[in-house]
């Protein structure tokens, strides 16, 4: 099915009903102005990538303080309290994540930001303060549900809001602030060994982003595609016209009102992700909403499961070992690895309205997969003497490099833009969750060094047999509702 935009002319109108009657231009002749400044929609981008930031920095805050955490509060030398430190926060963002798609549609995305910021302020106080084991994994279960609230209405909110002719480029925020996090955390972290209680800090500075969100999101603007599939049609209106100037609300509002011709106006269920839903109408753009539900869900699912089962979780718990192994001291090691992550990021970003989502993405997994083999190679080759190491090494920071190029920001981005209006909140909830619960599984499991190079080496071939052309449709140069499948 290919969905396509019509030219004609068109009348501002001020109720839903009437929006619907209109035709749609194309994108490449939006308003006499020309494509849409991205200057306006920048600073609503920038406070909601915050989550993101808040992301990387919770993942990455307990790492050099644990030491510290667990003599202070009485664990220390237990394996298992130590590693519930660390990764109940995969819990919470299970369960955060899993509400996040009904909270987003219910009562809007600038409310949903604000609430995930809620749990992350009160999580880290409460881990700033407590003086016990359970108070630090309470405070960190707090803080993941925020965690799994977050990302999915920042990939929402900036898919919606941003320019089309941008879109790729502020989606790659996401990834960057990902990265900015976990590095920030790590330099936060690093006078834990020399002063006391440091790593109460550490948990107080994470309150600081999250509150100066909470507070900015006051001052953005609300998604005009939300306040459309309510039917608050002339705010979604005044909303536009903040993001894209006076000159181009008549052809947003009017290409929204094209993409939601033949809804019903109900709310759907979680349940309607899986076997779609047939829908009333005579509209032959909708015919076939029911293989469309369950194939874009499908491809969100799988994005998401094998950017995990890539290896990225593995290469980083084993990163600090085989830096080790090279005489490469730990905190030189994860700079090595913030660089090579935030390097990928940013050329990603530069790259994605150029390139495209389709190519990044597989061309990223193809590079995670020769990278994987160096790794491979490697470790299984000892006759190779130092050689083996250092090919160790070099395939390492190549995966990350490679997996940030694509394989990490790309998945948030795409499934926004390939969801339609209607489920994307809740299935970018679902998809989310999945990633969450490959992530809780995979840290759970346990595998020798070689195990994992070859495990993973398989993983990311199939991952790229799914980022295949004939898998993703590509979108260059065009708006979120111009779907081909």
């Amino acid at each position: 099915m290919r969905w396509k935009l019509k030219s004609s002319a068109y009348k501002r109108v001020p109720s839903r009903d009437a929006a619907m009657d209109l035709d749609v231009e194309t994108p490449a002749k939006m308003a006499d102005g020309g494509a849409p400044s991205w200057r306006m929609s920048l600073p609503h981008v920038c406070v909601a990538t915050l989550t993101s930031f808040l992301f990387g920095y919770h993942s990455g805050v307990v790492n050099e303080p644990l030491e510290s955490i667990s003599t202070d509060l009485g664990f220390a030398g237990n394996t298992l309290a130590e590693g519930l430190v660390v990764s109940i926060c995969l819990g919470g963002a299970f369960v955060g994540c899993l509400f996040s798609g009904s909270i987003a549609d219910g009562i809007g995305r600038r409310r949903a930001f604000q609430l995930s910021a809620l749990p992350m302020i009160i999580g880290a106080a409460v881990s700033a303060l407590t003086n016990s084991l359970e108070g630090m994994l309470l405070g960190r279960f707090l803080v993941g549900t925020g965690m799994g609230l977050g990302p999915p209405v920042a990939s929402l909110y900036i898919t919606e809001v941003s320019p089309p002719s941008v879109r790729g480029t502020y989606g790659s925020f996401v990834q960057i602030a990902t990265c900015l996090g976990i590095v920030v955390s790590l330099l936060i972290g690093t006078p834990v060994k020399d002063i006391d209680r440091w790593w109460r800090v550490c948990f107080w500075v994470a309150a600081v982003p999250a509150t100066l969100q909470a507070l900015g999101m006051e001052f953005c603007v609300e998604s005009p595609q939300w306040l459309y599939k309510c039917g608050r049609t002339t705010e979604a209106e005044i909303q536009f016209e903040k993001l894209l100037g006076p000159l181009h609300v008549k052809s947003a509002m009017a290409e929204l009102s094209r993409s939601e011709r033949g809804d019903d106006g109900e709310n759907v269920k979680y349940s309607e992700l899986f076997y779609g839903r047939n829908f009333n109408g005579t509209s032959c753009y909708f015919v076939h909403y029911k293989s469309l539900f369950a194939t874009v869900v499908f491809i969100g699912t799988t994005l998401f499961a094998l950017q995990q089962l890539s290896g990225i979780n593995s290469v980083f718990y084993f990163s600090s070992t085989v830096f080790r192994s090279v005489g490469v001291p730990p905190n030189l090691a994860n700079i090595c690895m913030g660089i090579a992550n935030l390097s990928g990021s940013i050329v990603a970003m530069l790259l994605m309205d150029k390139l495209g989502r389709k190519v990044l993405l597989s061309g990223s997994f193809l590079g995670m997969a020769f990278a994987m083999g160096l790794q491979a190679v490697g470790a299984n080759r000892h006759h190779l003497g130092s050689a083996s190491v250092y090919l160790s090494v070099g395939g390492m920071l190549l995966f990350v490099l490679t997996f940030s190029l694509g394989a990490g920001p790309v998945p948030g981005l795409l499934l926004p833009e390939i969801f339609p209006n209607k489920i994307r909140a809740k299935a970018m909830a679902l998809c989310m969750s999945v990633h969450w619960f490959v992530v809780l599984a995979a840290s759970r499991a346990t595998w020798s060094t070689s195990s994992v190079h070859n495990v993973f080496l398989s993983l990311c071939g199939s991952s790229n047999i799914c980022a295949a052309p004939y898998f993703i449709s590509e979108f260059e140069a065009t708006t979120t509702y111009m779907i081909s499948i």
